[in-house]
């Protein structure tokens, strides 16, 4: 836990912040307006998001959509979808939001644009520490098999991409293999990756070692410590292989991978 300090900045000129301060109104989400001239129309993912946030719905997890008074009539210039989503709650009449001062559409342009220009959007390694801390299933999941393999998940990349063995920040590719294979499976994927002194652990590595060790193409063929050596001998020679494979025939990265390091590594007697 740590409070907020004040940040020394000589070299900036703060902004005049004018005698309007933003105000809170409680209103029916139906009373509120979108200005199509900036505004983003509703995507599939948008429907996606709304329809989450409906089934969700906690005041604890609420951000209040930022409005402007325009002629009576409040537009909305950041938080449609949790406005979308409130008024299409059938338990939800009315909703906190921001009135922010805003005179002209330029102003009100303005406005959304700083309003989802200036923010630090949250990584997928942040989100994952904080479903860990909320207690989501999945996320201790991971947790649990990357600290017994011995894998760190880090929660920012690390300075001048200095990764050390056993660290990633492939949660998107940890989270889909834990799903995938349960605990039980993504264990040995994860302890061939640390043992062969990954530094960083790759998503294409993940998704390599998963592959061979699991997929009925090649699962029971080779052994992990036959796999570990290959993936410790890898070096520019091989790389460009995989490089060429996938050029020649367009496939991903990981699936490259996954043939180079299958034909260089030697095959057990089950699998000969």
């Amino acid at each position: 836990m740590r409070s907020i300090t004040q940040l020394h900045m000589p070299d900036v000129e703060p902004g005049e912040p004018g005698e309007i301060r933003p105000e809170f109104r409680d209103v029916s989400p139906l009373d509120l307006h979108v200005d199509d001239a900036y505004q983003r129309d509703l995507s599939e993912r948008s429907v996606t998001l709304i329809r989450r946030i409906v089934r969700e719905w906690s005041w604890s997890a609420f951000k209040p959509p930022v409005t402007v008074d325009v002629e009576g009539a409040l537009h909305v210039l950041d938080g449609q979808h949790t406005a979308i989503a409130a008024a299409s709650h059938p338990r939800i009449d009315t909703i906190p939001v921001v009135v922010v001062p805003a005179p002209n559409s330029e102003d009100r342009a303005g406005a959304f644009v700083r309003h989802n220009r200036d923010r630090v959007t949250v990584t997928p390694m942040q989100l994952h520490h904080s479903l860990l801390a909320a207690g989501e299933e999945e996320a201790r999941d991971v947790a649990a098999v990357c600290e017994r393999a011995g894998v760190r998940i880090l929660r920012n990349p690390p300075a001048m991409g200095k990764f050390a063995v056993g660290e990633t920040v492939a949660i998107a590719a940890l989270r889909s293999l834990v799903k995938r294979r349960f605990p039980v499976g993504a264990r040995p994927v994860l302890d061939v990756c640390v043992q062969a002194q990954l530094a960083p652990v790759s998503a294409e590595m993940i998704k390599a070692v998963d592959a061979i060790l699991h997929d009925a193409e090649y699962a029971g063929t080779v052994e992990s410590g036959a796999l570990v050596n290959t993936i410790r001998s890898l070096g520019p020679e091989r790389w460009s292989e995989v490089a060429q494979l996938r050029t020649a025939h367009r496939m991903p990265k990981w699936k490259a991978l996954t043939v180079v390091l299958y034909r260089h590594t030697r095959k057990s007697r089950r699998g000969s």
